[in-house]
């Protein structure tokens, strides 16, 4: 299994507002794609300029999968344009 985390960190208001709804968007439709076994967005209590999806995957065949889906495609370059984004990956 792989799982990624992906930390976001949006500049001002109206970017974390653009950050949610593109995210919020792509969960919906991640979870539907093959061989996704969880995909969610959190916000911090802490520091509101802060969010992170997770994503865990059972192989990397269907994480490049979903890599390939028009959704992906076309929300990525959203949150990309919304905020400063770090990746970690784990493979278990």
């Amino acid at each position: 299994m792989i799982r990624l985390n992906v930390s976001l960190i949006t500049e001002t208001e109206e970017k974390r507002k653009k950050a949610i709804e593109a995210a919020t968007e792509l969960v919906a439709f991640s979870l539907r794609d093959k061989g996704c076994i969880s995909y969610d967005l959190y916000g911090s209590l802490t520091n509101s300029d802060r969010l992170m999806i997770v994503e865990t995957w059972e192989s990397e065949e269907a994480l490049k999968g979903h890599t390939e889906t028009d959704h992906y495609k076309r929300l990525s370059p959203v949150l990309h344009d919304a905020a400063s984004m770090t990746l970690e990956k784990f493979d278990f």
